[in-house]
């Protein structure tokens, strides 16, 4: 086991550690504290590609998921309702009081979870999420594995198994920026789907799956993540569609920075990915290295099982029974020209 540092203390006294990981041109910084990555260097680029804090107290209070792994059941559940081998089951509505958001108000995304590991190149992170809590049935472990290798890859591996039928699906919500400019809008992205989730005012899923062809949404070749919707600037924070179930590993999007020449691919095992612009952020506090992150600071490829899953007859499973073991792969590989 490498060396630990304290990086601050919850509000209960736990101690927040902070390890560090080196391999293939990158330097994760990561916290146990919602198992965060705090922080992210790639070789012969300055700024960080990731967006964070210098400092554990302004995680809790100003955070929208920097860098942390939500769950038990990450995105939204609407009116945080559903039925699982005929039993209705009501979570906890930590978003405006009315929908469930990443597995509730206190979710494994802001505990401090247990290193098991730490290597050179990678670090292994534990939590247990007790039954009952947030309203989820079953006492549910969710093992983060990251490793940095290769040519730039920073691998993620999510392994999740629990004692009773629950709800299952944990994501990484880093928010990138790959110039360190005041917003990621002249990124162009590539995102390789047919098609994407219409929500309603909620932001839940409708249960429709609309074809991207002809809209702002269409990301299949490469274009500005500055569109227009009409004449407004398109808001996306968006389900989009790669597949109707878990597959294996593969390309899924592409994003990059003309100002930088810095690129960033990922791969995933996931049958969706939620495309975050950033522009609900208004942080009012300094990031790393005294950066501000206001308004499409940084955007997020969140590689995941469909946002309210269970819901919907049509949509990828979101359940795990005793004896499965959930396992979401995603890796982000960053290079510069």
């Amino acid at each position: 086991m490498l060396e630990r540092e304290v990086f601050g203390h919850t509000e209960t006294g736990e101690t927040v550690h902070r390890v560090e990981i080196i391999g293939g041109g990158l330097t994760a910084k990561v916290i146990t504290w919602g198992a965060v990555i705090q922080d992210l260097r790639l070789d012969g680029h300055v700024a960080p590609l990731t967006l964070g804090f210098d400092n554990f107290e302004s995680y809790p209070p100003h955070s929208p998921y920097f860098g942390a792994t939500p769950g038990r059941c990450a995105n939204r559940i609407g009116h945080g309702k559903f039925t699982l081998d005929g039993k209705q089951y009501q979570l906890d509505l930590n978003e405006n009081g009315v929908t469930h958001l990443h597995g509730g108000s206190n979710n494994i995304a802001v505990r401090n979870w247990t290193i098991v590991e730490h290597d050179t190149d990678h670090v292994v992170l534990k939590i247990v999420d007790q039954d009952g809590r947030g309203g989820y049935p079953g006492n549910c472990t969710i093992q983060a594995t990251y490793r940095v290798h290769g040519n730039g890859q920073l691998s993620v591996t999510y392994e999740t198994t629990s004692d009773q039928p629950t709800l299952a699906n944990v994501c990484q919500h880093a928010y990138f920026n790959l110039d360190g400019r005041d917003d990621a809008l002249e990124h162009d992205i590539m995102i390789a789907a047919d098609g994407y989730l219409v929500t309603d005012e909620l932001q839940i899923p409708t249960g429709e799956v609309r074809s991207v062809a002809g809209t702002a949404f269409d990301f299949r070749e490469m274009a500005p993540m500055k569109r227009f919707d009409g004449d407004q600037q398109a808001l996306y924070d968006h389900n989009f569609c790669l597949s109707a179930e878990r597959t294996v590993k593969r390309s899924v999007a592409l994003a990059r920075s003309l100002h930088s020449g810095v690129s960033l691919e990922v791969r995933t095992t996931e049958p969706g990915i939620q495309f975050y612009a950033g522009f609900k952020m208004d942080v009012p506090v300094s990031g790393i290295d005294g950066r501000q992150y206001g308004p499409f600071a940084g955007f997020c490829l969140e590689t995941q099982i469909w946002p309210d899953a269970i819901n919907h007859e049509n949509f990828p499973n979101a359940v795990l029974r005793p004896g499965e073991v959930l396992r979401q792969e995603t890796d982000y590989i960053f290079s510069k020209n």
